[in-house]
């Protein structure tokens, strides 16, 4: 095994203070890759606030990742599905089209407004909507199993469950354990790993020594996710048919 594709959030790169370049060993890709072996390496695709149909356009429409990374991928870690379940004061597409709002003052005044007025929406409603519909989570996490096994048939995957936060942000944890549950089922319906996040993150969680913002992880988190990680796929790894290595179109390895 020597690569390692991450599809993730911005757990995958950000620590207890802020983002990080994706190639900081204290990272829980690094992690992992450092726990595989001294050659293996992790390619990292994530962005702030993705989701599982996030992922999936990435690995369809980004033609490094289905053109480079994809190809040379010995084991697949889905760390998304988290963001999904985070409860929503709007439909995840009127959140996002604030982006496309002219003039700036317009858009930065509506994500102004948004700022302060969705914890209480989100209060109120109890957290009753998610970022993404967990329909809508299952079915984008197996397309991009279902791609990435196409061209990687026998490729060892881990599902990572949602994280347990305690956010200001998001005032409301109601959509939190049915997420879980429903990632035990995907992960045992699609034959992958499964990394449980609630007892690895919760201490941290509990005792404030992960980021201020109640959803990032402390460096110690990313560390013992990772080397969970590691130990889910090296099972997998076991559990699995062999994964048949990649060549270059001269016929030497990537």
């Amino acid at each position: 095994m020597r690569h390692v594709l991450v599809l993730a959030d911005s757990l995958a790169f950000h620590g207890p203070d802020r983002p990080w370049p994706p190639d900081d060993p204290r990272l829980y890709p690094n992690v992992l890759a450092a726990a595989l072996g001294a050659d293996v390496r992790a390619d990292v695709v994530a962005r702030l606030g993705w989701t599982a149909r996030d992922g999936w356009w990435a690995l369809t429409r980004d033609p490094r990742v289905w053109g480079v990374l994809l190809p040379r991928a010995d084991a697949l870690v889905l760390g998304l599905g988290g963001m999904d379940a985070l409860p929503a004061a709007l439909p995840t597409y009127l959140r996002e089209g604030i982006a496309y709002l002219r003039p700036g003052a317009l858009r930065r005044s509506a994500r102004g407004w948004y700022r302060r007025l969705a914890p209480p929406v989100i209060r109120v409603s109890g957290g009753r909507m998610r970022q993404l519909p967990q329909e809508a989570t299952d079915r984008y996490l197996a397309r991009t199993l279902s791609g990435v096994r196409h061209y990687r048939p026998g490729i060892p995957a881990v599902l990572l469950t949602p994280s347990p936060y305690a956010s200001a942000a998001y005032p409301a944890d109601r959509p939190h354990r049915p997420a879980v549950a429903a990632a035990r089922r995907w992960a045992a319906r699609h034959g992958t790993g499964l990394v449980e996040l609630d007892p690895i993150v919760g201490p941290a969680l509990a005792s404030g020594t992960g980021n201020p913002d109640g959803l990032h992880w402390s460096w110690a988190t990313h560390e013992a996710v990772g080397r969970a990680i590691a130990a889910a796929l090296q099972a997998a790894q076991g559990s699995g048919p062999a994964v048949p290595r990649h060549e270059n179109r001269d016929g030497t390895p990537p």
